[in-house]
């Protein structure tokens, strides 16, 4: 037999269908809770205890939930019995103060009038997803204050915390999904559908990546940096630089990137931090098209397969310092990371060759370990 948490579970399973009735005015329709038809209890008392249990908890009872109606049937064990053959919620009230959600509710009707009232074009949203108009219903206020605002301002190009809204500085931050929702149907033919990060998808400023380069050229740095030969500055104001260079080395790491001021000083070249598969920083950095490209990462499979990933950028793009000679003169017997990479990569015979032999035996020479004088003399030598 039905138990009341089993009533209550199922009395549940129906409180979303109940919310969204409201948003379209529906009237409230007689909610009818399935119970177990099925009698196997042999004990007369234990079947009484549970008659009784379903009983105390009904409207009847307690003068407001379920309702119970009864119906004499013949059973196997017991003989004939009056049995709940109907469990029903008859009003929203019974069901409400059954599920303990009088108050919620009250303040749902309250937001969703302030929504639709506010953007009637926000209904749909409203009727799929009752549930987060509850998880919100203290910020609503709020979040309408962001949603007018960018409908009137839909490319703000400004930071989050610049935009004059009389809101919680944070607020934004905190409670981007339910807002990015919203403003995806609001202002949906200005935003950056391809974009998921919430800056980018609604034309704010944004904290970009910094580039890291050294200027090895005395005169460019003197004339376009005051002297200043090591600058970190956004992506998108690194993609917009114009410098008069023709070499531009790309180093993996920071501690070979340190190394670059220990180069013989070269005319119009820059080297440049790529930290890593962050190179993918640089992708965009069209005047890197038809320069000499240089790229000295580790001697291991991720340096090789960052080579490849620059190279997909820069198909002209040589590697350095990244030779079968310069490992076996080196290489200390270093265990590498194993790759699972499995793709054709944008390499030369030679590089492919190296990649494979270190790919089978997990090996690394990191940059580090190549001497400075044997550095020095490669670039002496270009």
């Amino acid at each position: 037999m039905i138990t009341p948490p089993e009533i209550k579970k199922k009395a549940e399973r129906k409180y979303v269908s109940f919310l969204q009735s409201l948003v379209l005015n529906t009237p409230f329709e007689k909610l009818v809770i399935r119970g177990d038809k099925t009698y196997t209890k042999s004990s007369l008392p234990e079947f009484e205890k549970e008659i009784q249990l379903i009983i105390t908890q009904s409207k009847e009872k307690k003068g407001f939930g379920y309702t119970l109606e009864f119906q004499q049937v013949k059973t196997k064990y017991l003989g004939t019995q009056d049995l709940p053959t109907s469990i029903y919620f008859d009003t929203e009230i019974d069901f409400l103060k059954f599920l303990k959600r009088e108050k919620e509710v009250e303040l749902f009707r309250e937001s969703i009038i302030k929504i639709i009232k506010t953007f009637p074009e926000l209904k749909e949203w409203i009727i799929k997803n009752p549930i987060r108009i509850i998880q919100n219903q203290t910020e609503w206020e709020s979040i309408l204050k962001v949603c007018q605002y960018f409908t009137q301002n839909p490319n703000p190009n400004l930071f989050i915390r610049e935009l004059p809204i009389n809101i919680h500085t944070k607020f934004i931050e905190r409670n981007q999904s339910v807002i990015k929702d919203l403003l995806d149907i609001l202002i949906s033919e200005h935003i950056n559908k391809e974009e998921k990060q919430f800056e980018k998808r609604f034309n704010l400023k944004y904290a970009e990546p910094q580039v890291r380069f050294k200027i090895l050229d005395r005169e460019i740095s003197r004339k376009f940096f005051l002297g200043i030969d090591d600058v970190a500055i956004p992506k998108s104001q690194f993609e917009a630089l114009d410098l008069p260079v023709e070499k531009v080395i790309v180093s993996e790491n920071k501690t070979t990137f340190y190394t670059t001021l220990t180069l013989p000083k070269l005319e119009k070249a820059i080297a440049i931090f790529g930290s890593g598969f962050s190179v993918s920083n640089l992708k965009n950095v069209s005047w890197l098209e038809d320069k000499e490209l240089l790229y000295w990462g580790d001697i291991d499979v991720q340096g090789f397969e960052i080579l490849s990933q620059f190279r997909g950028y820069f198909p002209q793009t040589k590697s350095i310092l990244m030779d079968r000679h310069t490992f076996d003169k080196f290489f200390e017997n270093d265990n590498g990371t194993p790759s699972g990479i499995s793709a054709q990569l944008n390499l030369t015979d030679k590089e492919k060759q190296l990649y494979d032999i270190l790919k089978l035996n997990n090996w690394r020479l990191e940059q580090e370990k190549i001497p400075f004088d044997y550095v020095n003399k490669y670039f002496e030598n270009e």
